[in-house]
């Protein structure tokens, strides 16, 4: 990671405090997760509301699109990069979807000087990981690799996961632990 990221990285007092949350609550700390989410509640019902500000009604309903898409996409954080970056790539996202829902694509377009360039560091590690996901994803048998797209990546239970492929759910259950092993292994063999 250049040095140059570090500093800029830890110049942001919001991700100077959110960074150490997040990472918490990555292991686990419930406290830390509900403080997180508080931050990046603030930040994310700020950045909707200067996004949005011919449609103020929608801008809480991104707010809670956005934590939801982060809780279940949480796993997918890269810690070599800021957290609000990965955070403002997943809320782009959901902007991107709301315009597409009410068919105003003259507003996906952002003019050049609106734009933060801290949100612009997400859109290459949102791309590299999704890749390196797949490939590490697609050296599993097909029954793991479903089992962890639809639990881990798409959300879904078990069960929802068991009736979408057809499978018991002690079946589903020990597909995805033993894929999430299998993807462990090769992780730590790098």
């Amino acid at each position: 990671m250049p040095d140059e990221f570090i500093h800029n990285q830890n110049a942001d007092p919001f991700e100077t405090k959110l960074r150490p949350l997040w990472m918490s609550a990555q292991g686990g700390n419930s406290a830390d997760y509900r403080s997180a989410l508080a931050l990046m509640t603030q930040r994310l019902r700020a950045f909707f509301a200067n996004k949005l500000q011919g449609l103020p009604d929608e801008v809480e309903d991104l707010v809670q699109e956005t934590l939801i898409a982060l809780h279940n996409k949480r796993g997918t954080y890269d810690p070599a990069y800021p957290v609000s970056a990965w955070m403002f790539a997943i809320a782009r996202h959901k902007l991107v979807d709301l315009h597409r829902r009410r068919g105003r694509t003259e507003a996906l377009h952002d003019h050049i000087d609106s734009v933060d360039e801290s949100e612009l560091a997400s859109e290459v590690a949102e791309q590299s990981a999704a890749r390196d996901v797949g490939q590490l994803l697609n050296k599993l048998p097909d029954a793991q690799r479903v089992a962890i797209e639809l639990t881990k990546l798409e959300g879904l239970s078990i069960e929802e996961a068991a009736r979408q492929t057809g499978s018991s759910v002690a079946a589903v259950k020990v597909q995805v632990h033993r894929g999430l092993k299998a993807l462990a292994a090769r992780l730590r063999s790098t």
